[in-house]
């Protein structure tokens, strides 16, 4: 799926593509990094202006990420603890821990918490888990994150219960007790336990499309109104124990989200902060365009909160194609781009936009190391990116390189700024505009047939696995997967299936930080910037916190002002 903005992913957004909003780092987390200046207490009703006219609910179907909108009304067996201070970790939420494996790291056991119920009274046991997970593979359900539905053991052709009945390779053998066999060892299943489809599901319910509308929750809320286009309404559920939940605070007595809300004036009413937009937040980022004003304002300095840094924003170049199949040719283009000339396309300058990048794995994953390859000034180095080139057989340059771009946003503007910049060293492309849907045909296709195209990426979990093997795994060539680098090396593929299946957190970092470099030296992708993301909320918002990862407000974690 395409994550070149990651907002699908979180719900956040109608569209998939283009840039969203940044802010100078200096204001990140400033207003509630530390607890922030607003005071927060048990009840009220926390508001979210929202530019979408319906969000997925059904666990199944949702692509949200674990503190974002589906968390207020779904428990998994795990959930993230997010800091501005430190990388995402897993924590135990309906599990006692976050999961035990085999010595071979093929089988994983979870045990319940105790007196987990439902908000319909079912208690939760390890068959609400199991039928859930197993409902997520029926087409019917389709559409959620599904990175189970590859590593279960036995789970090819497998269609859920109501058409293949049981899936043997998840067990329950008491109410307390799951256990997963996986095909191949997978260090980070603690993560994928973590996803929207490991919410209990009640057997017997959620047996139509309905379910959609308003599911069965184990979250601190339920579905109490749900219009299309007009709002979504949560309220508290009585059977929810905050004592076993880590991962959300349950401060407001309900949630109301606003759909279809127009982004350019929900940033003028979160500044005014009149009446309950006091106690709301925009769930889209802000508008570049209003940014430099809202930047100014110095009473809006405790209402914007920005990321730290974020997505990567990478150059692909397609490595199956004429001269851009020679490594060195590709490593001219890392001395060719101006970094600071697509920060500028991008947001207007290089501190609204968002950091440098020099890496594959994004800032707040653990086990990344920091590291660049191929030094060079902000603005490039020509002459070095020509000597390259010479020494490939190039001297005088590239010609007509095929470069499709999302019409979106302002993907080409941050284009033509590339496209420049590499004319300065000889390289000259050809941009082909595209509607987004046709983008994403050309290049998560099989034909493959471009040669270069901007990418961005930020993690479904909080791993570097879920950096590189989206992006560089062989797998990930055509059907509709994210090489857009078409990047096929059995060295890394190995180097990833190794990473993968290695339990110990710190030592996968170690091999992924391995796998970052390696791969770079390949240079199939450029690094560009770590896009950074700001948002809004009312005056009596506050725990309102952008941790190191993901690049987005804890929706869980928030609280109101008396």
């Amino acid at each position: 799926m395409d994550r070149r903005d990651f907002l699908k992913a979180l719900g956040l957004t109608a569209t998939v593509s283009g840039a969203g909003a940044l802010l100078a780092a200096c204001n990140a987390n400033e207003q509630s990094g530390a607890g922030g200046a607003v005071a927060v207490s048990r009840g009220g009703t926390l508001y979210v202006l929202y530019d979408v006219t319906s969000i997925r609910l059904d666990p199944a179907k949702s692509q949200n990420l674990a503190i974002t909108t589906i968390s207020l009304l779904h428990r998994r067996l795990t959930a993230w603890k997010t800091s501005a201070d430190g990388p995402a970790t897993v924590v135990p939420d309906l599990a006692t821990d976050t999961g035990r494996a085999s010595a071979d790291g093929k089988t994983w056991t979870f045990t319940l918490k105790d007196g987990l119920k439902m908000a319909d009274g079912t208690p939760i046991t390890s068959a609400e888990i199991k039928y859930g997970i197993e409902r997520s593979f029926d087409p019917a359900f389709s559409g959620g994150l599904g990175y189970h539905k590859t590593l279960l053991e036995g789970a090819s052709g497998y269609q859920g219960p109501f058409k293949s009945g049981d899936l043997a390779s998840i067990e329950t053998p008491d109410p307390k007790t799951i256990v997963f066999h996986l095909a191949r060892p997978y260090g980070d299943w603690p993560w994928i336990a973590s996803m929207p489809a490991f919410a209990p599901v009640p057997k017997g319910k959620g047996t139509d499309a309905n379910y959609d509308a308003s599911p069965v929750a184990s979250g601190p809320y339920v579905v109490a109104e749900n219009t299309k286009g007009v709002r979504l309404r949560l309220t508290r559920n009585p059977n929810w124990n905050a004592q076993s939940d880590p991962a959300r605070s349950g401060l407001p007595d309900a949630v109301v989200i606003q759909l279809g809300q127009d982004t350019g004036v929900m940033s003028q009413r979160l500044l005014a902060s009149q009446g309950n937009d006091a106690y709301a937040f925009g769930a889209n980022f802000v508008n570049p365009a209003q940014l430099a004003q809202i930047r100014s304002n110095p009473a809006a300095k405790n209402q914007l909160v920005t990321s730290k840094s974020g997505a990567l924003a990478y150059l692909a170049l397609n490595t199956k194609r004429g001269p851009l199949a020679n490594p060195k040719v590709r490593q001219a283009f890392q001395y060719a781009v101006d970094k600071t000339a697509y920060q500028i396309a991008t947001a207007g300058s290089a501190d609204l936009a968002g950091p440098i990048a020099t890496t594959l794995i994004t800032e707040g994953i653990a086990g990344r190391e920091k590291f660049d390859l191929y030094p060079a000034p902000p603005g490039g180095d020509v002459a070095k990116a020509k000597q390259l080139l010479t020494e490939a057989g190039f001297p005088n340059g590239l010609d007509n390189l095929d470069f499709p771009v999302s019409t979106s946003n302002n993907d080409a503007d941050k284009a033509q700024a590339l496209q420049a910049a590499l004319q300065r060293a000889g390289i000259r492309t050809k941009l082909r505009p595209l509607d987004d849907d046709a983008w994403t045909a050309v290049v998560t296709g099989n034909d493959g047939a471009y040669d270069l195209t901007l990418g961005s990426w930020q993690p479904d979990f909080p791993s570097a696995n879920a950096n590189i093997q989206p992006l560089f795994g062989t797998s990930e060539i055509g059907n509709g997967g994210y090489n857009l680098s078409r990047y096929s090396v059995p060295e890394v593929d190995a180097l990833i299936e190794q990473a993968q299946g290695t339990v110990d957190q710190q030592a996968a970092g170690k091999l992924w930080a391995k796998a970052d470099k390696r791969i770079l030296q390949d240079s199939p992708v450029i690094p560009l910037i770590y896009t950074r993301n700001s948002f809004l909320h009312g005056a009596k918002v506050g725990d309102f916190v952008i941790g190191e990862f993901p690049a987005y407000p804890n929706y869980l974690q928030m609280g109101l002002a008396k």
